[in-house]
């Protein structure tokens, strides 16, 4: 049994990456899964001054030490024109000034979604990129376009896309 840690890059309340992140660690077997809800984070925005002046908040710390207890890690990344969400890039950035290896020896499933077509594949691509800098092991990824036509009341309505998702989460378990 593994200790997995899920969250969206999302800090909105209404986050569709969340309930994509939520769903997900509903169907992790018997893994214990701690959800973290990004929107209740408060993280000022990264700058050497305010680092310097500031400090790292409690907020960061209790993040921070959320991914290190945690051995693997489920992680649905939004996206704000075509890029990472300038919140998520926020927290990475913090993340790696507190810690530059916070995501060392962890295992990664990165998930992504949008109301688009291109299931912001273009966020989880530059994910791809960054996480591992920091020593994250992506392990397998999963994007779904359309999410309010693919996904309804927690069930994917397209059985390919089901079939596909099912595939990534037993591709993430079998490493962990």
């Amino acid at each position: 049994m593994s200790n997995i840690l899920a969250f969206a890059g999302s800090n909105s309340s209404t986050s569709i990456n969340y309930k994509l992140a939520t769903f997900t660690a509903s169907v992790l077997g018997d893994n214990a899964v701690t959800l973290l809800d990004m929107s209740k984070v408060n993280i000022p925005m990264y700058s050497e001054d305010a680092e310097k002046n500031d400090g790292f908040s409690t907020e960061l710390k209790n993040v921070n030490s959320a991914i290190a207890s945690a051995d693997a890690l489920v992680i649905a990344v939004n996206e704000h024109n075509s890029g990472l969400s300038s919140f998520f890039k926020n927290l990475i950035d913090w993340l790696s000034r507190l810690d530059r290896n916070f995501l060392e020896g962890k295992k990664v499933l990165l998930l992504s979604t949008s109301p688009g077509k291109r299931g912001a594949i273009s966020a989880m691509e530059q994910a791809k990129g960054v996480l591992p800098r920091f020593g994250a092991e992506i392990v397998a990824s999963f994007s779904l376009p359309s999410f309010y036509d693919n996904f309804k009341e927690d069930v994917f309505v397209a059985s390919n896309l089901k079939t596909e998702y099912q595939a990534v989460v037993d591709q993430f378990l079998a490493k962990l």
